[in-house]
């Protein structure tokens, strides 16, 4: 892998993760249009994983401030949203663990992710239909993040594990989890946003630590993995604080064209010989 390999996946990276549109999906069509083997984007992928992370965690503080001292008998609002975070992320922690080889043996790789692309799309635009419109007075009774019940933490949870399929996106499945169970689109961007914390957060320490020697002996070495952090850090940033203003006043439905015409640009560049769907 060279730099500009490593800058353009640092983009992508940063652009995706939060966004409903599938990074693991976008990282793994990107990576064979720079002519990156998919082992190589993937491993990469993961561990600049930490950049896009650490953008939650800054732009978040004032949220993980308030769990960590709910965990610690000081904020009883903290302490809610800390149990409803476990209780999100404890399905995809489970099944992940189970299914997460065969997962990577029959997923990982354009054909399954463009098809995962298409039909989330087509699922987004359906689902969206049947919401409240943005901006509507319709919305003005569904739930602020605080109101969110232990069952309503469940389902999202329980709709995370449909990301395992790459290209699905685990943004799209919470959102579309969190807005199903009745929150507002602002309060399902930021719990998805949170709860990605420890499910990022764990995958990515599992996958290092499992294959540690692959990482190790990466090209670039460390150097390369600091930058593609950087940049993903700066991208997601920006892309969180965005994404939050534009799902709020037009919700998830763009999303949805784009994930279908991508899907579907793809499937052209493969009967050309472009890329390969294998």
């Amino acid at each position: 892998m060279n730099w500009f390999q490593a800058l353009i996946l640092g983009i992508v990276e940063g652009l995706t993760e939060y966004l409903p549109v599938s990074s693991t999906g976008h990282l793994i069509l990107t990576g064979s249009l720079l002519g990156v083997e998919n082992r190589v984007a993937d491993n990469f992928s993961v561990a600049i994983q930490f950049g896009a992370i650490m953008a939650v965690l800054t732009l978040y503080w004032k949220y993980i401030q308030s769990m960590l001292l709910g965990l610690v008998g000081r904020n009883p609002e903290g302490l809610r949203l800390a149990i409803r975070i476990i209780v999100a992320f404890l399905p995809a922690a489970v099944i992940g663990i189970l299914l997460k080889d065969k997962i990577e043996e029959y997923l990982f790789s354009p054909g399954p992710v463009v098809a995962a692309l298409i039909l989330g799309g087509i699922a987004m635009i359906v689902i969206e239909k049947r919401l409240p419109p943005p901006g509507s007075d319709a919305e003005e009774g569904l739930k602020e993040l605080g109101a969110m019940s232990l069952r309503d933490a469940l389902l999202i949870g329980l709709a995370q594990c449909l990301a395992m399929w790459p290209g699905t996106s685990r943004s799209m499945s919470t959102i579309l989890g969190a807005r199903l169970v009745g929150l507002k689109p602002a309060a399902a961007a930021e719990f998805s946003f949170l709860l990605a914390l420890p499910t990022l957060g764990g995958a990515t320490l599992l996958k290092m630590v499992k294959d540690r020697e692959e990482f190790l002996n990466m090209d670039g070495g460390i150097t390369m993995l600091l930058f593609g952090n950087v940049v993903a850090f700066i991208v997601a940033a920006v892309a969180v604080r965005w994404f939050v203003g534009f799902v709020t006043k037009r919700g998830m439905t763009p999303f949805g064209y784009y994930r279908i015409v991508l899907g579907v640009a793809f499937l052209i560049l493969s009967m050309l010989g472009y890329v390969s769907m294998e």
